[in-house]
């Protein structure tokens, strides 16, 4: 018997995935043509072993570029602030100055129904719910890249309640502990 296990985007300001405490941080000023650059910046402290032929290079990229392009607006005056290790595991804090993930329950549930639709084999609303368009998406945004986000973190993503912050984990086979982990 197969059983639906529902993944989401998940608001909690107290979980310890915002603990800061001995995590490397840098801030970026809002600029779209350098997202790569600064993400290449901060892996380069990470083990080989954790960059997994560039994805952990391009989930970082994207959440930089989600606080750059939908938090900060582009806005070079306003800053991206990243924190980030890599004890035994990729975790990083990236914090925006705009007005947060306002439509972070709406994805949650478009997220909810895919997911529903995939695990009952319902192709046909699947292609129906193939991509998120949201309210504020830009045309150049896939709308994809937070499932694909939801997959790739497994120790967890969170928002703060004001949902301009985001805390993801990823955790490495060959990262110890790995296999004490639970995910929430």
């Amino acid at each position: 018997m197969n059983t639906l296990i529902i993944k989401k985007l998940i608001v909690d300001d107290r979980n310890e995935l915002f603990d800061a405490d001995g995590m490397n941080y840098l801030e970026f000023p809002s600029d779209r043509s350098r997202i790569r650059e600064y993400a290449m910046g901060i892996l380069r402290e990470c083990p080989t072993d954790f960059l997994e032929g560039g994805l952990l290079e391009q989930q970082l990229s994207e959440i930089i570029k989600n606080g750059i392009s939908h938090g900060n607006k582009g806005d070079p005056a306003k800053i991206l602030k990243v924190w980030y290790d890599f004890r035994k595991r990729a975790r990083f804090i990236v914090l925006d100055e705009g007005e947060g993930f306002t439509n972070l329950d709406e994805w949650n549930e478009f997220f909810r129904r895919r997911q529903i639709a995939l695990f009952e084999r319902n192709f046909d609303l699947l292609l129906e719910l193939a991509r998120y368009r949201g309210p504020t998406s830009a045309e150049e945004d896939g709308g994809n890249s937070l499932i694909a986000a939801i997959e790739y973190w497994n120790g967890g993503m969170f928002y703060s309640r004001k949902r301009n912050k985001v805390g993801v984990v990823r955790w490495f086979p060959n990262g110890s502990e790995m296999d004490s982990f639970q995910t929430p």
